[in-house]
């Protein structure tokens, strides 16, 4: 079947977040007085599948309220200086919409913090659809936020297909039953993934 709608992840895949992202978790445990991590250390970990990040990275059990306060005090700060799109993906994205693809991003950040960075970027009113952490039951690798974007565009899952960067991105096209890309150049390496913007773009337009 055809694809109709594109869905990618956020951070490490259309954003180059990572001074932003590792300086905002350092941020938190500052106030929650634990030791700063090595910024290698924290993106590593931003897609191990087999932690709670919570737990990992603020010693509680779930996400709470406050680190949402926290990490977005760090984050409205500092996104203008640290954040950058990975080569291409402008031209991409533009390219997309010229063959009448619905875009979309599901990402595991928050609301506030990811419509800031697309905002500043200049790509937010690109896309038809944003979903985030704090719009769904649950985050990647749960499927909720692919279906909550399938829900907003009316489509199947076969009509779509799911760009990511990470184990938790793949697994939660799995379980989805999306079909899903592999990128390589954002905070994981994979010995077979998509090593460039321009492979993925000509490989999405003859989805």
């Amino acid at each position: 079947m055809l694809k109709k709608s594109v869905i990618f992840d956020m951070d490490g895949t259309l954003v180059n977040s990572s001074i932003t992202l590792s300086n905002a978790i350092n941020y938190v445990r500052e106030q929650l007085y634990l030791p700063r991590l090595k910024s290698e250390e924290i993106l590593v970990r931003v897609n191990d599948h087999s932690i709670n990040p919570a737990e990992y990275f603020y010693k509680a059990k779930n996400f709470l309220p406050i680190h949402e306060k926290w990490f977005s005090e760090y984050y409205s700060a500092h996104y203008g200086k640290e954040l950058e799109l990975y080569e291409g993906i402008t031209d991409m994205i533009h390219e997309l919409k010229q063959r009448d693809f619905k875009i979309a991003v599901a990402t595991n950040a928050y609301r506030k913090s990811a419509l800031e960075s697309l905002t500043h970027l200049g790509i937010a009113q690109h896309f038809d659809s944003v979903v985030c952490f704090d719009d769904v039951g649950l985050g990647k690798p749960a499927p909720d936020m692919l279906f909550k974007v399938l829900d907003d565009f009316g489509l199947q899952k076969e009509e779509s297909v799911f760009v990511g960067d990470g184990e938790r991105d793949m697994m939660a096209a799995q379980n989805a039953n999306m079909d899903f890309i592999m990128v390589n150049w954002g905070f994981s390496t994979h010995k077979s993934a998509v090593s460039s913007v321009e492979n993925l773009k000509d490989l999405l337009l003859k989805c």
